[in-house]
């Protein structure tokens, strides 16, 4: 929802409406993204929905799924981040957090 909310507030489109208030747990959101076919696969499918493409050279701003430490564990997981400079932005269980990452996919914002 952190990604989606980014869109939501750039271009006006709330490309995961269907999932707000639908999941409480982080298992009720791992089936959501597992019945989807992965974190790539919904992100994909959400982004286009803002008519956003993918892109092998994310600039500020661009959404992305990256492999980093989630949780309060910090089991390494593909997780949705926003571009900002060299590093990504992601929602830890304290807030944001700012960490280089390799990304598995982006997307480009269209504004």
């Amino acid at each position: 929802m952190f990604c989606a909310t980014w869109v939501a507030e750039v271009t006006g489109i709330d490309p995961v409406a269907e999932y707000r208030g639908t999941y409480r747990t982080e298992e009720e959101a791992a089936a959501i993204i597992s019945a989807a076919g992965g974190i790539v696969a919904l992100v994909d499918r959400m982004a286009a929905r803002a008519s956003m493409k993918r892109t092998d050279d994310p600039q500020d701003g661009d959404i992305g799924v990256v492999v980093a430490p989630a949780g309060v564990a910090g089991e390494m997981k593909e997780i949705g981040a926003i571009r900002f400079g060299p590093i990504w932005l992601a929602l830890g269980p304290a807030g944001v957090v700012g960490k280089k990452a390799e990304f598995v996919a982006a997307w480009r914002l269209m504004v």
